[in-house]
């Protein structure tokens, strides 16, 4: 299931948001190397002061969470734009009212595993479908990203390839992307049918509250 939470609820959804920033912290700092900052073992950066939209994956039996992903409008600050410029072409920039950016797509230890008969794990299946969810909600036509080598073929099992833009880098210790996700009703469905989910993966009550307007 996968729980919304705009960034001006973290003070509200504390225990989610502090275990978020946790697992990030654990991906990004310790697992990728990158530079990033870590105070208290919790990863935050500037652009969680800029009211994002945060998606959680929670299991429906423990309620913990096991993964999360970070949207941001492309018409202000954001993570490819204002971070990692030199993925894209020189003087291109990616800003569109109808084109988010979904960073820190993160999960904890043990949540990319597969299950059986699937290629990618039900955290992931999830997020990824849930991203495309909300995309379509919100009236997109794209999502533009940064993301390492290993996701490049994570996405590609997921039903959800990235079109390349630019040049890739390394940063830390892997190649680093940036790439455009198509948001549309064929692209749901290419997710579900490859990752075997069925019906919405988004819980109503989040959906109402953080995108009734």
């Amino acid at each position: 299931m996968i729980f919304l939470v705009n960034g001006s609820e973290k003070e509200q959804y504390s225990y989610y948001i502090n275990t978020m920033h946790r697992i990030r912290a654990e991906v990004f700092h310790e697992r990728l190397q990158w530079e990033v900052n870590v105070k208290n073992g919790l990863e935050i950066d500037r652009f969680d002061e800029f009211n994002p939209l945060y998606l959680l994956s929670i299991d429906e039996e423990t309620g913990r969470i096991r993964g999360s992903a970070r949207l941001l409008p492309t018409t202000g600050p954001n993570m490819l734009r204002d971070v990692f410029p030199t993925l894209l072409p020189d003087n291109e920039v990616v800003e569109s009212a109808l084109i988010w950016e979904s960073s820190r797509f993160s999960m904890e230890p043990g949540a990319e595993t597969p299950l059986p008969g699937q290629l990618v794990s039900q955290v992931t299946a999830e997020l990824i479908a849930g991203i495309c969810e909300v995309g379509l909600i919100a009236g997109l036509t794209d999502v533009v990203s940064v993301f390492d080598a290993r996701m490049v073929r994570i996405m590609r099992a997921s039903g959800s390839p990235a079109t390349i833009i630019g040049r890739p880098h390394r940063i830390g210790a892997f190649m680093t992307y940036a790439g455009l996700f198509e948001v549309s009703e064929a692209a749901l469905a290419n997710i579900r049918s490859a990752t075997g989910l069925e019906g919405s993966v988004l819980e109503r009550q989040s959906v109402t509250r953080c995108l009734a307007a």
